[in-house]
């Protein structure tokens, strides 16, 4: 199987709170110190990897250098939206464009515009001649938003299409769409915690996109497993032992659920496994903030496995 660090994009999302960033992060890490030049996207404002890697906080929208071979870029749809519209206004000045009654419109109207912008700025970032000179990039990795608002990033060209079928817009959109559905070019990678509700959505985020884009996940990173401490005869030791006292008792307990809760999530491993979606594991680290030194460790544990 081709490593999708071998694609122009890679696409991460997941449920809210799994450590989508985390990997990306990773992902991004581990691609720039094999050698590739790469660029992670965050969305919506968010830009919290200048400050994980120690750079100084960019002005919005531009790319940042965080390491050795390894940029990033906060993308806001709104400032993205404005940008393309003005793109297509001519000499329209912003601030006349943002306030007009057209843009307010359009910008509320048109389904799917906030979303298809967005993604033909990271369509954009992808190219391997970029306008105005600007340096390309051999990876993007996108830190895509949750998975519900992700898929109607990925889906915004089809639902765009019904709206512009010819001009400019319609061969931007066109072009996004043959990003997306390339297997050649795009891999998607979907962040999960081995919960039931997480692993449910994964599962809902793989049909989603074979049924919209005929593409499937590359893999599934499964972040915070358990590790399984302890082997069904320690347990059964353990249970002798606890009629010795109140504190023994307390540890067999307490050895029962940590053994419970990892069987349990090796259990939602097994419903990625039936539905032959690849699983890369990373384990759950016990700290209280994950900082760069955390994010070493995911990317070591991703190394050779994507």
């Amino acid at each position: 199987m081709t490593s999708a660090l071998e694609k122009r994009l890679l696409v991460i999302t997941g449920k809210g709170g799994v450590g989508k960033t985390t990997v990306a992060a990773a992902v991004g890490l581990l691609s720039a110190r094999s050698g590739v030049r790469t660029l992670v996207v965050e969305l919506g404002q968010q830009a919290r990897l200048p400050a994980l890697f120690g750079a100084r906080a960019p002005q919005p929208g531009a790319e940042s250098q965080l390491a050795e071979e390894l940029w990033s870029i906060s993308i806001d749809p709104d400032q993205a939206l404005l940008e393309w519209l003005q793109s297509l206004g001519g000499r329209v000045p912003g601030r006349v464009l943002a306030k007009s009654g057209t843009f307010q419109y359009f910008a509320a109207a048109a389904p799917g515009a906030k979303e298809l912008v967005s993604m033909v700025k990271i369509w954009e970032l992808t190219q391997a001649r970029r306008a105005r000179g600007r340096q390309s990039y051999e990876l993007v990795v996108l830190d895509a938003p949750a998975t519900g608002n992700a898929l109607g990033l990925l889906e915004s060209p089809r639902t765009f299409e019904a709206i512009a079928r010819v001009g400019p817009v319609a061969a931007q959109t066109a072009s996004v769409r043959e990003l997306l559905e390339d297997p050649a070019r795009t891999s998607y990678l979907a962040v999960a915690q081995p919960t039931e509700m997480a692993i449910t959505e994964t599962l809902e985020l793989a049909d989603r996109l074979a049924g919209g884009l005929g593409r499937e996940l590359h893999a599934v990173v499964v972040n915070g497993l358990l590790g399984q401490r302890f082997s069904a005869a320690e347990l059964e030791q353990l249970e002798r032992a606890s009629g010795q006292g109140a504190l023994a008792r307390a540890a067999s307990l307490a050895a029962s659920a940590a053994h419970n809760r990892a069987q349990f999530q090796r259990n939602q491993l097994a419903r990625l496994r039936r539905r032959r979606l690849r699983a890369v594991t990373v384990p759950y680290q016990f700290v209280s903030e994950l900082a760069l030194e955390g994010v070493e460790e995911v990317a070591k544990r991703l190394r050779d496995r994507l």
